[in-house]
């Protein structure tokens, strides 16, 4: 029965590949396997496991987080912050692409949606960038890769997803995401200074000269700030909840949006949330009927019997397991990856006395990766989709191997200092036991 299992999840990947719908993929092969070799009153645990999932205070956060991106792009923040942080930096060699970076962080530490992050900055920075002579491949490597720092910064929904599915807590998980998202700017930012110092022509200063308004940076980025600190200094010194601050930051960007939002935009913001949302829970109830087959399958038994046999122990396992997590990004979603591989691993890592928090972030850098790698880079879908006619896909593709490359070194360097992972949740946690 256990190479049923894995033969279930063969089935999974082929349908899912083939290209039918990932949440109800899940439950049919979930359904068909189940009641072949398994007693159908087997899913009688069915329900409940769904009712566990529906009131799950803390996945509640998901939508919430999730609208208050979706208000601040609407309302025409990453526009102003894009203007703005041109001016400031456009007169440096390579000074657009570094305002792109920048204002990526921004948005990552305030929406958290990629598609959104991704379109926006596509729609108004690319021409801009093309128009001031950057190369067409360095152009659209920044913009992908900016783009995905959502899914790493703070409040970042795959990283309430992982708490949720390896069980750590959100806000230490917050914090630990922290300095591993400021290294893979850090990396990002050093490669367009070296790229702009290496070769002009590919990334020339603002030939027009701009005159810099203080007032107006301050007008534009600290109420982003406000927000971003409020929404996250809230969980990390215990103040609120995610749940509670995910709701704090929705109001707060409403406030923020104010009159600019109309009440179209509005409307759409509520319906793109519900949508993203519905999906995120359908694909979340496939997956829980998916485990508990693949578990009375004893397919996890299996599954815990290769990967705890493998040369190197736990040093063994954590290359393997991120091995395959990076293999499948090139062909699933990162919710698909989330949702079925993550609670296999999971008691493996607990087995070899992993510190889960440190294995959580190195997925969620590791599933971060999987927007930027070809064929279904979901990062390089929407810029294709906004970016002009005769920018081709292969530009795109060699725009973001740099930045692919620059993602396993921080990966690697995360990998083999765990300080860098640990040093703040650990600092905050001494800070309350004083």
């Amino acid at each position: 029965m256990e190479v049923w299992a894995l033969i279930m999840f063969a089935v999974l990947m082929l349908a899912i590949l083939i290209g039918y719908p990932v949440a109800f993929t899940l439950g049919a092969v979930a359904l068909l396997f189940g009641s072949i070799f398994l007693d159908f009153n087997f899913f009688y645990l069915l329900p409940m496991r769904i009712w566990g999932i529906m009131t799950n205070f803390t996945l509640l956060a998901v939508p919430l987080f999730v609208f208050m991106g979706v208000v601040l792009e609407k309302s025409g923040l990453a526009e102003d912050l894009l203007e703005t942080m041109g001016a400031l930096f456009g007169s440096l060699r390579g000074g657009l692409a570094i305002s792109i970076i920048i204002v990526g962080t921004l948005l990552a530490a305030t929406t958290g949606v990629v598609g959104a992050t991704v379109v926006t900055m596509g729609i108004i920075a690319l021409p801009s960038l093309l128009k001031n002579g950057y190369s067409p491949s360095l152009a659209a490597g920044v913009i992908a890769t900016s783009g995905t720092l959502g899914q790493i910064i703070p409040p970042s929904i795959i990283l309430i997803l992982l708490a949720d599915m390896i069980g750590v807590p959100v806000g230490r998980l917050f914090l630990g995401a922290v300095m591993p998202g400021i290294l893979l700017v850090g990396l990002y930012l050093i490669y367009v200074v070296v790229k702009a110092w290496q070769d002009p022509a590919s990334a020339p200063a603002l030939t027009t000269d701009t005159q810099i308004n203080f007032w107006r940076v301050i007008k534009t980025v600290l109420p982003v700030l406000i927000l971003i600190l409020a929404v996250l200094g809230t969980i990390f010194l215990g103040i609120a909840t995610p749940t509670e601050s995910a709701a704090f930051g929705a109001a707060g960007a409403l406030i923020l949006a104010n009159k600019r939002l109309s009440l179209k935009s509005l409307q759409e913001s509520m319906q793109h949330t519900t949508r993203l949302t519905s999906m995120v829970f359908l694909i979340l109830i496939g997956a829980t009927a998916f485990g508990l087959v693949f578990r009375g399958m004893h397919g996890d038994r299996l599954v815990h019997e290769i990967l705890t046999q493998l040369p190197g122990g736990a040093w063994g396992f954590m290359l393997i397991s991120l091995l395959i997590i990076f293999i499948l990004g090139f062909f699933l979603d990162f919710l698909e990856i989330c949702f079925i591989v993550v609670p296999i691993l999971a008691p493996i890592a607990s087995f070899f006395q992993i510190d889960l928090l440190w294995f959580a972030v190195l997925i969620a850098v590791n599933l971060q990766t999987s927007f930027l790698t070809p064929p279904f880079g979901f990062s390089l879908f929407y810029l294709k989709a906004v970016a002009p006619p005769d920018m081709q896909m292969v530009t795109i593709y060699k725009g973001i191997i740099p930045f692919v490359i620059l993602q396993i070194i921080g990966l690697i360097l995360l990998i083999l200092f765990p300080q860098i992972t640990l040093w703040l949740p650990n600092l905050i946690d001494g800070w309350f036991n004083l």
